[in-house]
Formats: structure tokens, sequence, C-alpha cells
């Protein structure tokens, strides 16, 4: 049996449960859209923690599941009226749960307090430095002239968020050098702009899945009104491969979105580690079985895939 917490409209977790149903592997769901009616008990007894929920009109012990995956994405439930005592509920709910899933005896894709690393870039490139992965040239800085000396440097730069806060990647160029100035209310990343291939990662335990992303825009999540990114599974190399499952192991996220990047000569990079990635949107134009692999896992099933595509 495995747990699933989220909203079963949402791509990752209607992908997940599809696979699960495929494995013949048992689901316990908690919709998050219901979360105010989850009725969730943890108890501890003589240093054992237990967890209960209703599901289906039924009392089910969490804890004798062999995986749990959090997509917690707080959904906007259209159609129902405010009430104040079903939010608060809610936020209980789902507060008690990932309190929860920091210490339950299973495998939990992701622990909350493992995915903490994304909420602040800077650190997070500390540890991916240290496991081996080269990372861009990088400044954090509010003052204006630091990086224009830093542009001065080394030549194209691009910018984005500093925290777990999702934002755009635009490269450091016409208006936006021209409004630089107004870096100073808000400390901002700046990294040297590379050229090449981005190759976007998922881990799950020890399988490893990739696609190259083929995009005419710096960010290749967001079109910006032209075609959208095309991609293609590959084959990492070897050592590529090994030192990806080792990030994800040494970060504590069994399930992880790596963004790499391979330059013009070969180099290889890495920008930063996503802890609950949307992977429904690598998987659904690759056929990459990155769900199958979560199920699988979760499951407590030795991992059974791996990689690729063509290389």
């Amino acid at each position: 049996m495995i747990v699933v917490a989220g909203s079963p409209t949402e791509g990752p977790v209607e992908l997940l449960l599809s696979q699960a149903a495929e494995l013949g592997v048992e689901v316990v769901l908690l919709d998050e859209e219901r979360a105010h009616d989850w009725q969730l008990e943890v108890s501890i007894d003589k240093g054992q923690v237990a967890a209960h929920a209703l599901h289906l009109g039924n009392r089910v012990d969490l804890s004798e599941a062999t995986g749990l995956y959090l997509r917690l994405t707080a959904p906007n439930i259209a159609g129902l009226r405010p009430d104040p005592l079903r939010e608060a509920r809610r936020v209980a709910s789902v507060a008690l749960l990932a309190s929860w899933s920091d210490v339950a005896p299973l495998r939990v894709a992701n622990r909350p307090r493992s995915m903490t690393s994304n909420s602040s870039k800077p650190y997070q490139a500390a540890l991916i430095r240290a496991l081996g992965f080269g990372v861009p040239e990088t400044i954090v800085t509010s003052d204006p002239e630091a990086v224009r000396a830093f542009r001065s440097h080394h030549g194209r730069l691009i910018y984005k968020s500093i925290s777990g806060v999702r934002s755009i990647v635009h490269e450091l160029t016409g208006r936006r050098f021209d409004d630089l100035d107004r870096v100073r209310a808000l400390p901002t990343q700046f990294q040297r702009m590379l050229t090449g291939v981005n190759v976007r990662v998922h881990v799950v335990g020890t399988d490893v899945h990739a696609c190259e992303v083929d995009s005419a825009t710096i960010d290749y999540r967001y079109a910006d009104g032209g075609p959208s990114a095309g991609m293609r599974a590959v084959e990492l190399p070897a050592a590529i491969k090994e030192r990806c499952v080792a990030l994800s192991q040494a970060l504590d996220l069994p399930l992880a979105g790596i963004d790499l990047h391979r330059d013009s000569d070969d180099s290889w990079w890495c920008f930063e580690v996503n802890p609950s990635p949307a992977y429904n949107c690598f998987e659904e134009p690759t056929g990459l079985p990155i769900a199958r692999s979560l199920a699988t896992w979760l499951a407590g099933r030795d991992a059974v895939l791996s990689g690729g595509g063509e290389s």
C-alpha cells in the first residue's frame, strides 16, 4: 500500500495514480481538496510514531504503507464559498501530515525538511558544488555597481530569484540592464550565461531519466508566445548519471528534478534541484517512465528502470 497526498486531477498525481493501478499497487489517496475531512490522527507510543486517517469511510493506518508521495499545492477549489472553519481544518490537517512525514518510518517523496534546501538557491548551489558538479560563476547582491563589474568581467549574464519562489530566468540585457538600479530593493542572483544544451534529469531512488530540452528561450518553461520547448529522451554518461543519484541522496530527495547544462566543450553544469518536480511535463512528450519508477519505488520494490533513450 502507498499513500498519495495531493489533488487527483493535478498532472504528477494523476500519472502516479494511473501507474500504480497498472502495477497493481494499492493506493490510499488523501485528496488535498478534501483535506478538511481527512480526520488525521498522529500518535506516539513507546517511541513508535503512527498515523491514521479517514479514507472512504474507513479508518486507515497510514503507518502500514510502504511509501508516501507528497504533492501538496494548496489547490483553489472553485465553487466553494469561503469558510474559515473549513480552511482552519485544512491548514491543520496539511501541517500535521507534513510533520508526520518528516519522521514516518517509510519511503517518502519527499520529506518536507529535506525540501527546504531549495528555499535558498545559493545554499543549494554550495551543496551541488560540493558533490562535484560545476556551478556557473554567481553573485548575489543588491548593489548595481557590483553587478556591472561582474558583467564586465564575465560578459553575458542571467538573473533569477534566490528563494524557492519560482521566477522567470532572463538575460540581463537591454531594458533590464537599463533598470538595474531597481535591484537595490531586492537581493538577486546573477550568473554567467552558459551556451549549450539544457538537460532535465529526474532521479527516482536510483532510477535516472534524462531528456534534452530544445528551446529558443533562456527559460524553457516560458515560451514568450513562441513555440514550446522540444524534448527528447537521452542517455547520460555513466559518471554524470552516478553523480545525479549521489546528489539526490546527499540532499535526501529520492524524487529530484535536476537541471543540468552541457556546454559546447562537453562540460556539465548544474543549476538547481527541484524537490517537487512536475515530472509529467517531461514524461508526456518523451515517454520517459518517471511515474512508473515512482510507483515502483514507493511500493518498496527494487529499481527496475533507468535512463533513457537515444544518446
